[in-house]
């Protein structure tokens, strides 16, 4: 097998695992997880808000999911290492699945957004982005922003910087896309930039 073909396996079994993971420990508040592969066997870094609800009584839960993770995916010797997040509202993959679970409650979307937006700012966040899209209260799709504070869209630091997460909600309309961006501080020479900005549009006022 080609080294191409290896690594697209790869990403498609990491894949596949880290959905399983979000679906096992969607109640801990599970953000993403890590893969690490080591001489010994696969380090796998589970990010989640509650993680005692992973690891369970006396780290019982966590070798049935290693098992588990063994049988399904094939991996020999996954090694599960449980690291907690400790601010929610800064990482942008548990606040999309909370978005998400709020419209599947049925709570309108401007009030899930608005909501959640100033939490993420009372948290500290530099800016936050939240994009709801689908079938919201009416028979076409549509897509809505909600948005504070100073956000990249692109270049370097919105590659680096910029913490992004995904969620769909199941609704009786359909199926509504959820994505969110957190820029939870911002370098020096970034804010040079932004007050620059900020000084040139009071001019211009």
């Amino acid at each position: 097998m080609g080294v191409e073909k290896i690594f697209v396996k790869q990403g498609v079994k990491e894949g596949q695992l880290e959905e399983y993971l979000r679906k096992r420990f969607d109640r801990a508040g599970y953000s993403h997880a890590e893969f690490q592969r080591t001489p010994l066997g696969t380090r796998i870094i589970i990010y989640a808000h509650r993680p005692g609800i992973v690891v369970g009584r006396s780290g019982r839960k966590l070798k049935e999911i290693a098992e588990e993770i063994r049988e399904k995916f094939g991996i020999e010797n996954p090694m599960l290492d449980v690291r907690e997040v400790e601010n929610p509202y800064l990482d942008a993959q548990i606040v999309a699945n909370r978005v998400a679970k709020a419209l599947e409650r049925g709570i309108h979307f401007k009030k899930v957004g608005n909501y959640y937006v100033q939490r993420v700012m009372e948290a500290g966040a530099v800016g936050v982005l939240i994009r709801i899209a689908g079938k919201l209260g009416g028979e076409k799709a549509k897509f809505f922003k909600f948005r504070s504070g100073y956000i990249k869209h692109s270049g370097h630091y919105a590659e680096t910087l910029v913490d992004k997460g995904y969620a769909t909600a199941l609704t009786k309309p359909g199926v509504i896309g959820v994505q969110v961006k957190i820029l939870k501080e911002m370098p020096s020479e970034l804010l040079i930039r932004f007050k620059e900005e900020e000084d040139g549009d009071s001019k211009n006022e």
